[in-house]
């Protein structure tokens, strides 16, 4: 993941720091939530065969989807050291950012493991 450029580290001080606006570096901040779509729609994808070779139906896999998708946000939160400022705008793109894209590919993969597995 890359970084944001930090605007604090200045050679002079200035007498209104209160002022001062963190800047980002918007290649940096594009970079890291392309990897987390990619990330996501991974899990996504190795969440669905999981869920459809275990045999999940219904709710039970739409649950197991919001887990898989939880724990791949703790993971990302991890991953940036939980000082998640330091590499995006705010918690909502870590939090929220390729769920619902995410859900297509997990049904998609859940469908076609459980076709595999139980009704072939």
């Amino acid at each position: 993941m890359a970084i944001r450029e930090d605007s604090s580290v200045q050679l002079k001080k200035s007498s209104d720091s209160l002022d001062e606006i963190p800047t980002f570096n918007a290649e940096n901040l594009q970079n890291n939530a392309r990897i987390i779509n990619y990330s996501r729609t991974f899990m996504s994808i190795i969440g669905g065969v999981i869920a459809g070779i275990l045999g999940f139906t219904s709710l039970t896999g739409f649950i197991f989807y919001f887990i898989v998708m939880a724990i791949t946000t703790v993971g990302l939160a991890a991953k940036a050291g939980f000082s998640i400022h330091s590499y995006f705008d705010s918690w909502n793109r870590v939090i929220l950012d390729g769920i619902l894209g995410g859900l297509l590919s997990f049904v998609l993969f859940w469908t076609f493991a459980y076709d595999l597995v139980h009704i072939f």
